[in-house]
């Protein structure tokens, strides 16, 4: 015979920590971002564009400055532009 141990009442701690992931996640406000229906757009660049990219957005910001750069291009709004482009200076 064989004993195996009852595991009735406990969880592991990854069992936790995703249970209150899901709690989090579930409690925190929807952003307006996630209400939208969103599609990858994506192009190569080089790593030296990159890299600038990088540094005019700061830490962890280069996709919302890259994404807010070309739509306002798209749309023609030259002081969004502009305002973007004096906001990356702060940054450096």
């Amino acid at each position: 015979m064989t004993k195996t141990k009852s595991t009735k009442g406990t969880t592991s701690k990854r069992a936790r920590a995703t249970s209150a992931d899901a709690e989090a996640k579930a409690a925190a406000p929807k952003s307006k971002e996630s209400r939208e229906e969103l599609c990858v757009f994506a192009f190569r660049l080089t790593e030296a564009e990159r890299d600038a990219i990088h540094k005019a957005a700061g830490p962890a910001r280069a996709s919302k400055f890259a994404r807010r750069l070309l739509v306002a291009a798209a749309q023609k709004d030259a002081a969004a532009v502009k305002a973007i482009m004096e906001g990356s200076k702060a940054v450096e």
